[in-house]
């Protein structure tokens, strides 16, 4: 079944956003510039059990149906395989039993957005393990919209700190790893974001999901995967038993 979409014009369309890429995911309802709730779910375990159950407490206490929302949003990625694993499977059941359009909004995009009040670069990192980071490098635009300067990426911190040339933001639970690092490869270059500004907001995934709406941008249920960035362990042992 195809999904239905509504009227591109018609404002605010409200959109159901999913955050499950880390240690902190949350669910929110936003249309237009408001969020009309939302709720966290840090925790040391993935979210599979709390995530549909706090999925319908929210939309309960706002008194939203399915049949009023315009789309279901997700954090694609990068982030903890797992976590975006439950994340997409969760929502894209959900997309094909309520023929709701689903976007998918990168999970460093949503990072970076709560910056847009500042003229210096964002970079926000996030923790890949193996001694490395996600990362990429952010720019606000003259209507305080983050623009992405460089590719998604997966390196080592000391790497990504010899691209550093001006004062920058950082921001991302990579900082909570690799900030020591930072501070003595960047000195005061390397700016850090209070800690309660690591995790991605499923808020923010629905704010930047509202211009995919618009453009008609959507992910196809059937097939759409998360944005890795880097290979999962799993497919990098099977490429080695793979190769002579």
């Amino acid at each position: 079944m195809a999904p239905v979409t509504k009227d591109p014009a018609r404002q605010p369309p409200l959109i159901l956003a999913v955050e499950n890429s880390g240690l902190c995911g949350s669910i929110a309802l936003v249309s237009g510039s408001h969020c009309i709730a939302e709720q966290s779910l840090l925790s040391k375990l993935t979210h599979s059990k709390r995530l549909l159950a706090t999925l319908d407490r929210v939309m309960a206490d706002c008194q939203v149906t399915w049949e009023m929302l315009d789309a279901i949003a997700i954090s694609l990625g990068p982030g903890s395989f797992t976590g975006l694993r439950i994340g997409l499977s969760t929502v894209k059941g959900l997309a094909l039993a309520t023929s709701l359009p689903l976007i998918g909004v990168p999970t460093l995009d949503g990072l970076a957005s709560q910056f847009g009040f500042t003229a210096r670069p964002v970079c926000p990192i996030l923790d890949a393990r193996k001694n490395e980071v996600y990362t990429a490098l952010y720019q606000s635009d003259a209507n305080g919209v983050m623009q992405r300067l460089s590719r998604y990426q997966v390196l080592p911190a000391a790497e990504l700190a010899a691209q550093i040339s001006a004062p920058t933001i950082f921001t991302g639970d990579g900082i909570t790893v690799h900030g020591g690092l930072l501070r003595e490869k960047l000195g005061e270059l390397a700016v850090f974001a209070p800690e309660q500004l690591y995790f991605a907001k499923a808020s923010s995934i629905g704010f930047l999901a509202l211009s995919y709406w618009r453009e008609q941008q959507f992910l196809d249920p059937a097939g759409c995967i998360p944005l890795y960035v880097r290979a999962s362990d799993a497919e990098l042992n099977l490429l080695k038993k793979a190769l002579p």
